[in-house]
């Protein structure tokens, strides 16, 4: 990360410094003003000399799937009893290219339309530019022939792995995200798209995942088992169902008279949420790899703070 370390006392030019980044700048009238910033993921703090200490309300970062927040709102504490508020406005940045994403799906498709509203309003950096169905009449087929989406068939006679492979990196695709999509993911598509392909599982996995566990099954299992807490987990995919390593979990806990369907609905109600949280980070460049090979989720507020 490059850094840029720039003081400049109010009485000389700190507006005239920061109009270089925004056009769209206030800089409070304070004597003894400095400002850091901080390149390409900045934050942007000021400090007048007056004060004891400074605390951030929010933070600015630059993430390369979107924009940087528009205001940082500080307060300077003279002491517990005695606080002024100022704030920064830097307006809009420059805008990085939206990612394109393809989306899977084999049913309903609720968690592809809570993706695809998110990138509508802006929650999601990215673009949905095909769906990928393995039953030509579920609900998210439909959903995608309502909003004008390609859709493509797969499996299906005479297209092969190959050639969806070939299809998605024409359309550009840069992710691939599983939204309820019932088939294996073939081994061409896997290496053609490394840390790239994300699913999401209604439970909290290892347990209850692989062949066989998908829809209420997996709750049913869960009940079943006496587990006091479920949820869903959004994992990277590789070559075998539900084994890949695992990026973000959402706790549900299940009630002592739950049944499938009770159970079911609370934890997609957390998929949504929950999803859209993790695609909006992967389109913002925001997973991180650890050393030993995990991925972890950098906060968009705190770039030194993970998930």
């Amino acid at each position: 990360m490059l850094h840029h370390h720039l003081q400049y006392p109010c009485s000389m030019d700190a507006r005239n410094m920061l109009s270089r980044f925004s056009a769209n700048i206030t800089v409070p009238s304070v004597t003894n003003l400095k400002i850091s910033i901080f390149t390409p993921s900045f934050v942007c703090f000021i400090q007048n000399n007056k004060c004891s200490s400074v605390k951030s309300n929010y933070s600015l970062s630059l993430c390369s799937g979107g924009n940087t927040f528009r205001k940082i709102v500080l307060r300077c504490e003279k002491n517990t009893s005695n606080a002024d508020d100022f704030s920064v406005s830097l307006g809009d940045s420059q805008k990085l290219r939206k990612k394109s994403l393809a989306i899977f799906v084999s049913g309903g498709g609720s968690n592809f339309r809570a993706i695809h509203e998110a990138t509508l309003d802006g929650s999601i950096q990215g673009d949905v530019v095909v769906l990928v169905t393995s039953k030509e009449g579920c609900g998210g087929a439909q959903y995608a022939r309502d909003k004008g989406i390609p859709a493509v068939l797969f499996p299906s006679w005479g297209l092969s792995p190959n050639d969806i492979v070939t299809t998605l990196r024409r359309l550009k695709v840069d992710f691939i995200l599983l939204a309820g999509y019932l088939k294996l993911i073939p081994i061409e598509l896997v290496q053609a798209y490394p840390r790239c392909i994300l699913n999401i599982h209604p439970s909290l996995l290892p347990a209850f995942g692989g062949k066989g566990y998908y829809g209420l099954k997996v709750h049913k299992a869960v009940i079943a088992s006496g587990a006091r807490y479920s949820g869903p987990t959004v994992h990277f995919v590789n070559e075998n169902y539900d084994e890949g390593c695992i990026l973000a979990q959402r706790v549900v806990p299940v009630m002592a008279s739950d049944t499938a369907d009770e159970l079911a609905a609370r934890v997609l109600h957390e998929e949504h949420h929950l999803y859209v949280e993790v695609v909006a980070a992967l389109c913002e460049d925001r997973i991180i790899w650890r050393a030993d090979g995990v991925p972890l989720i950098q906060s968009r507020e705190d770039p030194n703070a993970y998930s």
